[in-house]
Parts: C-alpha cells; structure tokens; sequence
C-alpha cells in the first residue's frame, strides 16, 4: 500500500457536487492498493498512522499524532498512486489493484483506523471525486507497507 498523507486544517471530497466526506482538521489520506497488498499492509499503515507525530505540542515540536489532537481523517481511494511514468507521456496503471482487490482492503484499513478511535470519513471507491483541502504547514508524507 502506498498513502499520501497531508495534515490538514479543513478538507472536503465531493462526488457530482455533493459533499461525500468532510472533517474539520485532521489528515487526509490518498490510499493507493497494489496488486500483493494484504491486511498486514492495512494493519501496519493504519497504526503508523494513528501514531504518526505530526501535529505540534504546545513547544511548537512535532510530537502530537492525530489521536492526541483529537483530529479526524478524511480517506480517500487514489490508484493513480500506482502509476508509471518512466516510460512514454502516459502513466500505466499495470501496478494498481484491480476494483475487487482494492477496494475490500480500503474498507479494511479504514475500518482498522476507526479502531484506533479515529473518526474517519472517506470519499467514493472508483468515482470521480474533487477533493479540497487547507494543507496546514504545509505537511505531505509518503508512507509504504513495503
């Protein structure tokens, strides 16, 4: 699995103009699936995660995750993340899990994230969604299983 993670102030997905997900401030999580992805990439992901340390303290240091902030998450599905563009002007997607592979194991991983006592909203599996969001920092990390 490979999963941007953005910390945000504020983020919204929305499908044909209607918002799907929404949370106030948090982390927004691009979710990528690979083809020998399995629930032990979801689990150690999600705990990474849950347990990530970058919101501040009140010392103005990394040293909070988004449980200790009271944060919530906003998921969404992006087998983009999986494309490759070492050869040609178009990406292949060949690395991507296939809908019936991915999305179970996108339900699992949230599902293991709200375990861990997150909130979490998410966008809609295969649809065209418009995500926004305030990019507090700005943070982005990538995170693999592998």
């Amino acid at each position: 699995m490979r999963i941007v993670v953005q910390r945000a102030k504020e983020a919204k997905v929305s499908v044909d103009g209607s918002i799907v997900g929404q949370i106030p401030f948090g982390l927004v999580l691009l979710v990528g699936v690979t083809h020998s992805d399995s629930i032990e990439d979801a689990r150690y992901l999600a705990d990474k995660i849950a347990h990530l340390r970058i919101f501040e303290d009140d010392a103005g240091k990394m040293n909070q995750s988004v449980l200790d902030t009271g944060g919530q998450v906003l998921s969404v599905s992006q087998f983009t993340l999986y494309g490759d563009c070492r050869k040609g002007r178009r990406p292949n997607f060949m690395q991507a899990a296939p809908p019936e592979h991915a999305e179970p194991l996108y339900e699992t991983f949230n599902g293991l994230l709200r375990d861990h006592g997150l909130h979490v909203e998410t966008g809609r599996f295969g649809a065209m969604m418009d995500v926004a969001l305030n990019n507090w920092g700005p943070v982005t990390l990538l995170l693999e299983s592998r």
